[in-house]
């Protein structure tokens, strides 16, 4: 039913509607042995396009972000808790989620990450297994298991929740450089920033 190649899902028919809406199965994209992964809902119309997640809008939000706490796109994983663009960009249905899950459980487990990064209520809830008040637990760490293995989960609003909600701009800014800062990934100064508290 689903065929995955490494951390890269090759085929799969497990959705019947996401089959029909997407043109692509949208793979995460980064290096394999990333500290940090960031995981959001699902692709939308332009990462359907181009195959890649966080191209649009939201991702350069995310960039911004990033290159604002000193890391780089290229320094981190991005990939979505579910791989194929819902029809009208409408939220993964809890089957689609689940049909979804262990693709994302695998990467998880190859990429073996420092910190996973959760963009928005979906991927949020999705990992932490609870409903969640994003905005208002957004930058704290929580600990859980994801297939089992003890991972650490930091939450964090949706890139485009910036967009409309000025407000989220300082909260988003301030969860990327926690995440930075729990990664240890170097700045580029030399130092990991764990030492700037």
């Amino acid at each position: 039913m689903g065929e995955m190649d490494g951390l890269s899902v090759t085929a799969c028919e497990r959705c019947p509607e996401l089959c029909e809406s997407r043109s692509r199965i949208v793979n995460g994209v980064g290096p394999d042995d990333a500290d940090l992964v960031f995981v959001g809902e699902a692709p939308g119309a332009t990462e359907d396009e181009r195959g890649e997640p966080f191209v649009g809008r939201s991702g350069d939000v995310l960039d911004d972000a990033l290159r604002d706490a000193g890391l780089a796109r290229a320094d981190i994983r991005i990939t979505n808790c579910v791989r194929c663009r819902p029809p009208d960009n409408r939220d993964p249905t809890d089957e689609e989620l689940s049909n979804c899950r262990e693709y994302l459980e695998r990467e998880l487990d190859l990429l073996d990450p420092e910190v996973i990064v959760t963009l928005g209520k979906v991927p949020s809830e999705h990992l932490l297994e609870r409903d969640l008040a994003v905005t208002k637990v957004a930058g704290s760490v929580e600990e859980t298991r994801i297939a089992g293995t003890p991972r650490r989960v930091l939450v964090s609003v949706h890139p485009a929740a910036t967009l409309y909600d000025p407000g989220q701009r300082e909260t988003f800014a301030e969860t990327i450089a926690t995440a930075a800062d729990l990664s240890g990934v170097d700045t580029g100064d030399g130092q990991a920033r764990l030492g700037d508290f």
